[in-house]
């Protein structure tokens, strides 16, 4: 199973979340088990914050190496399950890239449905979320800015559900790739516009010649042609 952890900045919570995963597989010999994360706004190249990183070693894994990246799709595509830091980042990681309800969650939301229904894989969880119902306080908040004892309290947090999810569920199921290709398509190309057509300049229309209209004679020929002329408007010779 591949988890894709979400936060914000990518240099806290998140970071605490895929070290502590790591360090599970590791200390269970669970080789298919790998994890990975990102922020949706990350500071890019950024190391974990010195604070975050004192809290990862007193929880017994290793921030060493770290860096920050940004969340893309073809992360969320590679996932089997999504945990997000927050609702928010939870909603943002599912518009990013359509189809992935399935297999996206807040970290607290998923281990909670694991805890109460029975849920052991990612589908169970999905199912099981449809009667579940919104969970209390579903957040886990961003630290930074804060003191280092709030940073403490969120590493807390975050290991109880995390180690306790990571417990029950079937950490061998994963998604088909091929479900996942299904489920998460790559956007169709947009097809390219039609070339717009030549403008071609306005020509002035050709002047029609105008009739030539032959009256008979009369005795006051001007005034039978000025009337013919403002009848017909056209030019009237004799």
């Amino acid at each position: 199973m591949h988890v894709l952890f979400v936060c914000s900045g990518n240099v806290c919570r998140s970071p605490i979340a895929e070290r502590l995963t790591r360090a599970y597989a590791v200390d269970r010999g669970i080789s298919h088990l790998t994890a990975e994360s990102a922020g949706v706004r990350a500071l890019v190249g950024f190391p974990i914050e010195p604070i975050a990183a004192r809290v990862v070693e007193g929880l017994g894994a290793s921030a060493d190496g770290f860096t920050a990246r940004r969340l893309r799709p073809e992360m969320i595509k590679r996932a089997d399950l999504v945990l997000a830091m927050t609702e928010q980042l939870r909603d943002r990681s599912m518009e990013l890239v359509l189809g992935t309800s399935h297999c996206t969650f807040t970290l607290r939301e998923a281990h909670r449905i694991a805890r109460d229904t029975g849920a052991r894989t990612v589908a169970e969880l999905a199912v099981a979320r449809r009667d579940y119902g919104p969970i209390e306080h579903p957040n886990i908040s961003d630290p930074v800015g804060l003191s280092e004892a709030a940073f403490t309290q969120v590493g807390d947090q975050i290991a109880a559900s995390l180690m306790s999810l990571l417990d029950v569920l079937d950490l061998e199921s994963a998604t088909n790739p091929e479900v996942d290709e299904a489920m998460c398509p790559d956007p169709a190309p947009e097809p390219e516009p039609e070339p717009e057509p030549v403008p071609t300049p306005d020509r002035a229309p050709t002047p029609t010649a105008a009739p030539t209209f032959m009256l008979p004679l009369s005795p006051r020929p001007l005034v039978a042609a000025r009337a013919a002329s403002s009848i017909l408007d056209y030019p009237v010779t004799w």
